[in-house]
């Protein structure tokens, strides 16, 4: 990808070498951002799952459930205080699009589970228990909704004062 001269003619190659290197340094530097912020999604989801197991038993999904909700909670969140607040501000020592890339895509798309979620859904419905399992799908659903515009309304609740 080279830039043309005002006079429509290629650059010279050595700048279009330079400008390519830059931009695949910066996609790998968003790979590592989306790496970290998966690993350390990933961690929290492990660690609520196994305590939420310990807490309440197994009977019931409740770390998946949390997890969901607060993921959820944390998605609306966080979005719209980049949205909001972040973007306008020139002065953070990173990109707007690589925050987002971390804890948007990285950090919370490991940390919620909707795939598992689908599948302990299945398997109460699979193991007959049509009232866990409706409750699961549309508490899970109708409280991450709630969540998400809770959410919002706490990112901006603090502007609306200022």
């Amino acid at each position: 990808m080279c830039i043309e001269t005002p006079s429509g003619r290629s650059s010279v190659a050595g700048f279009c070498f330079l400008y390519q290197k830059e931009e695949a340094v910066h996609v790998m530097v968003q790979i590592g951002l989306v790496g970290l912020g998966g690993a350390l999604g990933s961690l929290l989801r492990w660690g609520v799952a196994v305590t939420c197991a310990r807490w309440f038993g197994t009977g019931f999904p409740w770390g998946t459930f949390l997890i969901n909700l607060s993921g959820s909670l944390f998605l609306g969140w966080f979005s719209t205080m980049l949205a909001d607040r972040l973007l306008g501000n020139g002065g953070t020592w990173i990109r707007a699009d690589d925050l987002r890339l971390m804890v948007a895509v990285g950090f919370t798309g490991a940390y919620t589970t909707f795939s598992t979620y689908e599948y302990e859904s299945h398997q109460l419905f699979k193991d007959g228990d049509s009232l866990k399992g409706m409750s699961y799908l549309f508490g899970s659903m109708f409280l991450g909704l709630l969540a998400v515009r809770l959410g919002v309304m706490l990112a901006r609740l603090g502007r609306d004062a200022t």
